[in-house]
């Protein structure tokens, strides 16, 4: 039997509802949203935008800015180089995922951009001001994840949100661990929400969303088909259309419309409460046991994910060993040197991560494997 515990991945197992729409996506939705006047075509689009307006409500946001992409690194992709294309001063902070640093150092090392790190502290008034301290007269987006993929450690986003309104700079942000755990929406001061489908959100893989109010202009990272303005040689520049180029994924669409749907019938709430609940039972077993050291500190708040070591083994190797016993968790960088240069993890971490279809006793069965170790 296989516990997976590597939902900071992509949740497994999926809720029924969402398998159930990617199969009803493949059997009526065969036509192609947006181009064309026929019943396929038409009942295609108006599934999307049925999907786009289930987006629309879940984040605080309107229909038409809603934008699906492949998977959050697409979106915050498309949202860094859409924003810094032209140059300026960009802040990212010391948790960043790759799918933030790499496009950023890679701006900065062509000299488009200036690029700054923002250290990140247990003391959530340290991490603010250490944002606060870098803002510089051409600074032009704050790009910062809600919640670390490595550690679960929250950023104090709403408060960087405020420091963007206030200065008139546009707030990237990441919410891949963060959407479906936290109740979001862009009136928190997120000018820009990426995130991805297949996480918190119970989508199924290759499906995320760029979700914007509207007030910087992204410009296209791709530019093609976008069936508005096909007359035109130039990307039409209005939301959605301009981030969508090309035929989107319907069956993922579909699958993180139902996704959206199992988390709100859920509640928000109660889905962080059952994680947390399983973690706190996880460090309590575990608490003893001076091999391990579980990488929180006290005064910084966590969502529902778990880093640890054991004493003289190598996470990959810790990692193994529990999947030996059926038990699935990361083991690594988990894409993000920058977070582990931090946390002073040069060798990576393993990583313990629930979700809302987890249990309590096979959160014991794996402290006790752990234990064995």
């Amino acid at each position: 039997m296989i516990i997976n515990f590597d939902n900071a991945a992509t949740t497994f197992p999926k809720p029924e509802s969402v398998k159930k729409a990617a199969a009803e996506a493949m059997e009526k939705f065969g036509g192609n949203a947006g181009r064309g006047g026929h019943e396929l075509a038409v009942i295609t689009s108006e599934a999307v935008y049925s999907a786009r307006e289930a987006a629309a409500e879940f984040f605080g946001a309107e229909p038409e800015n809603i934008v699906f992409t492949l998977n959050c690194t697409h979106a915050l992709n498309m949202a860094i180089y859409g924003i810094m294309h032209s140059g300026g001063h960009m802040i990212i902070s010391g948790l960043e995922h790759n799918s933030v640093s790499r496009p950023a150092a890679e701006l900065a090392r062509k000299g488009i951009i200036s690029l700054s790190v923002a250290q990140v502290y247990p003391d959530p008034q340290k991490t603010f001001d250490s944002f606060r301290r870098l803002i510089c007269p051409d600074t032009k987006a704050i790009v910062c994840t809600i919640a670390s993929n490595v550690s679960g450690q929250l950023l104090p986003y709403r408060r960087i949100g405020e420091l963007c309104r206030e200065k008139g700079i546009c707030f990237i942000a990441d919410g891949a661990q963060a959407c479906g755990i936290i109740d979001l929406k862009l009136d928190s001061g997120i000018n820009i929400l990426c995130t991805a489908g297949h996480k918190g959100l119970y989508g199924i893989t290759g499906t995320g969303l760029l979700i914007s109010d509207g007030k910087h202009p992204v410009y296209p990272l791709m530019q093609g088909g976008t069936g508005s303005s096909s007359e035109s040689l130039f990307q039409p520049m209005l939301l959605p259309e301009s981030l969508e180029s090309g035929t989107v994924n319907v069956t993922g669409i579909m699958s993180l419309k139902a996704g959206i749907e199992f988390v709100r019938s859920k509640g928000i709430n109660n889905i962080r409460r059952h994680e947390d609940k399983l973690c706190r039972r996880f460090m309590y077993l575990l608490r003893n046991n001076r091999r391990i050291k579980i990488y929180r500190s006290p005064g910084a708040e966590y969502i529902p994910v778990i880093s640890f070591n054991i004493k003289d083994i190598p996470p990959e190797k810790t990692a193994e060993l529990l999947a030996e016993k059926g038990f699935c968790l990361r083991a690594g960088l988990h894409c993000a040197a920058l977070a582990h240069r931090q946390l002073g993890t040069p060798g990576g971490t393993v990583r313990f991560a629930p979700s809302v279809f987890n249990t309590v006793k096979e959160t014991e069965a794996l402290a006790s494997a752990i234990e064995k170790m």
